[in-house]
């Protein structure tokens, strides 16, 4: 199969969809790789070294989307990529269509096959290809928080983990899943301290052992959500609910009784956001101010550091693409991990009818998306 790799145009996105290392597995496999040129120089990848590897490498982008029977990224495609997506053609990447309607009716037009990243399963019936962003998305959230809790960013003035004798930074992570536990982890390990919010019983008890009581966890209620977030100096929004809109946990109207200067980190904001008054940022223009409270809502948080991003995306996305591409869309029907991740077929047929025809479950987005 021909296996076609863009650069990423996301604004500030410096990850890529195939490392070199990646390049020599599809290679190896007997497939051929198309690479737009300098698609590696976020990660200091050269186009040498894709050569290197057994990728050709192609001009621009128009040539790999043209000459490509599988197109692999990072990023959700952008309008001018939609068009350029075809029939027999598949998408591998991240698509996070439940706040972008848009983005679902141009992938249906195409007539491409969209396979998402994010909804991907694993034999546990977790989200392989999820985690290593969510990983590193939760413990970028502490880095991001202690930055804007600085008095020039307009917060508080706090130092996360405080010094002797002076009361650290209070830090309430609504979310005990993978982005949770690592922005618990880096939380606690700087100093502060951290309070982890859940509506999962035995998670909290994974939780309360895998800490040994160096962060306290708390049964999510309405109640309890209010206590934590008018009480914290830092909000980290760490909710996910696989394939649909993140639900609205922090209103606006509680922002009022929040302190003055406090942070709130929404990494939920690719699936919509878990705040009312979120919205998507980038990192040219990362934070933005309501009724005082400073919030960073930077919708490709791990662009931040695509060596690291890109590398872990690779190793856990390499099995599942290289089955794609001996395969092609065969794989997808005969692998029930990779059908979870089907998002759009062939723009022949709206997303409830596959799903249908397929045995999928259907949320109500997919209705909206449709």
């Amino acid at each position: 199969m021909k296996v076609g790799v863009p650069k990423e145009i996301k604004t500030h996105e410096y990850r890529v969809g195939l490392t070199p290392g990646a390049v020599r597995e599809y290679v190896a496999a007997g497939h051929a790789v198309l690479i737009e040129t300098t698609a590696g120089a976020g990660i200091g990848a050269t186009d040498d070294q894709y050569r290197k590897a057994g990728a050709t490498i192609l001009d621009s982008a128009r040539e790999v989307f043209a000459s490509s029977e599988m197109i692999v990224k990072v990023k959700e495609p952008q309008p001018s990529e939609w068009t350029q997506l075809r029939e027999n053609q598949i998408l591998f990447t991240y698509l996070h269509l439940a706040p972008d309607p848009e983005q679902a009716k141009g992938l249906i037009k195409s007539g491409c096959t969209a396979i998402a990243y994010e909804t991907v399963t694993g034999p546990a019936g977790g989200l392989p290809l999820l985690a290593p962003m969510s990983e590193v998305a939760g413990r970028l959230a502490i880095e991001a928080a202690g930055a804007a809790l600085r008095r020039y960013s307009g917060g508080r003035g706090l130092l996360i983990g405080g010094v002797p004798g002076v009361q650290p930074a209070r830090i309430v992570v609504i979310g005990g899943g993978v982005v949770g536990a690592h922005a618990a982890r880096m939380a606690a390990g700087l100093g502060a301290e951290v309070t982890i919010l859940d509506r999962s019983i035995p998670r909290l008890r994974e939780l309360d052992e895998l800490f040994e009581g160096r962060v306290r966890t708390r049964f999510s209620t309405i109640d309890a959500v209010e206590e934590e977030v008018f009480a914290a100096d830092v909000v980290i929004g760490a909710v996910l609910v696989p394939g649909a809109s993140a639900p609205k946990l922090v209103s606006r109207g509680m922002l009022s009784s929040m302190r003055k200067g406090s942070v709130i980190v929404d990494v939920a904001i690719d699936q919509g956001g878990c705040f009312e008054t979120s919205r998507a940022t980038t990192h040219a223009d990362p934070t933005y101010e309501v009724d005082g409270v400073i919030h960073y809502c930077v919708a490709n948080m791990p662009g931040a550091v695509p060596l690291t991003s890109s590398q872990a995306l690779n190793n856990a996305t390499l099995p599942f693409g290289l089955a794609l591409a001996n395969k092609g869309f065969a794989a997808v029907l005969e692998n029930p991990h990779l059908r979870a991740g089907l998002n759009v077929y062939r723009g022949r047929l709206t997303y409830k009818a596959v799903a249908e025809s397929l045995g999928l479950p259907f949320s109500p987005f997919d209705q909206a998306a449709a």
